[in-house]
């Protein structure tokens, strides 16, 4: 499963990103994939009016002398959530709240292929300061940012942008992480707790979950499930609120209890994650997206792993699923 009609991917080429590659890097093509992220960064343009109007961000480079979405490259240690949240500080100086997923844009670079991964991004505020890499930032409506990006991807990626409203609301559902194998567990399974990589897919969840702006944590009742949502916890000062009717057991007697209550928990305000189990997370997304229209495909749900999902209006608008926490998941 993934989002309601998969990434958009263009082969297109920049021409003055890969003329710049060619300088530095020889002349033979290579073989890597270069991952990187960005967002389309919006904010109201007047917030006490009635009809306030979206403005986007657009950025100049003058290394490339362009206009364009602020994104950037995936620093090792990072996946592309948390790396497009950085790029947009870096490059426009506002912190933001990230959404939906949109685009995936691909083109060729000298050391192979560079992949962008973009999202709907909230300003939540801030400043931007002119710099080496960007020296002007505009906020434009968006027909006037259509009209001012130079490249056809971009433009790709803001129409995709326009879809769906932009302020969305956001439920996280996390899979447990890794607590080694129920075979070799000799006590309560209930009790089967994290193993090093598990604890390590914790710890690394924090600042994912926070670039979609988590603010409360709800864990099946499973030490494994309240474990790899605690350090969000400990970092939010929030308390872990046990959700037994999420567990895989209870789940299987009552899925309409379960569905229930994610529905419950979707109401409240802010962000909520949920962590839950391996045999509950495919059919509750499943049944979802089959209630409110939206294309599901097959995408595994790994240990460590989260669903995005997007609501406007109480309706579920997209689905969207990220791989896993650790560096080596930089693939959203």
């Amino acid at each position: 499963m993934a989002g309601d009609a998969g990434p958009f991917k263009a082969e297109l080429t920049c021409r003055s990103e890969v003329s710049d590659q060619n300088s530095s890097a020889g002349h033979r093509p290579g073989k890597r994939i270069v991952y990187a992220a960005g967002a389309v960064l919006w904010r109201q343009r007047c917030a006490d009016s009635v009809n306030p109007e979206l403005e986007i961000a657009v950025i100049h480079r003058p290394r490339y002398d362009d206009w364009s979405l602020p994104k950037g490259k995936v620093d090792p240690g990072e996946t592309a959530p948390v790396a497009a949240v950085r790029e947009v500080l870096e490059e426009t100086g506002h912190r933001c709240i990230l959404g939906r997923r949109l685009n995936k844009v691909s083109y060729p670079i000298d050391q192979g292929v560079k992949k962008v991964y973009y999202w709907v991004a909230r300003s939540t505020g801030g400043e931007f300061t002119p710099g080496k890499e960007v020296d002007e930032l505009v906020w434009l409506p968006v027909p006037e940012a259509m009209a001012k990006l130079d490249y056809a991807q971009d433009r790709n990626v803001l129409r995709r942008f326009t879809k769906y409203p932009a302020d969305t609301h956001t439920v996280l559902v996390v899979r447990h992480g890794t607590a080694g194998r129920k075979s070799r567990f000799s006590g309560d399974d209930t009790k089967r707790p994290l193993d090093k990589r598990g604890r390590a897919q914790a710890e690394a969840l924090v600042p994912q979950l926070l670039a979609f702006g988590a603010t409360d944590v709800h864990a099946a009742d499973r030490l494994r499930c309240h474990q790899t949502v605690q350090p969000l916890a400990e970092e939010l000062g929030v308390t872990v609120e046990n959700e037994p009717t999420l567990t895989e057991e209870s789940y299987a007697k009552n899925p309409k209890r379960g569905r229930h209550r994610l529905l419950q928990i979707a109401e409240r305000q802010g962000t909520p994650v949920i962590c839950s189990q391996g045999k509950v997370i495919p059919d509750l997304v499943e049944w979802w997206c089959e209630r409110d229209g939206v294309h599901a495909d097959n995408s595994r749900n790994h240990k460590g792993s989260t669903w995005v999902l997007s609501l406007y209006d109480g309706r579920l608008v997209g689905a969207d699923h990220i791989g896993g926490a650790l560096a080596a998941n930089v693939r959203a």
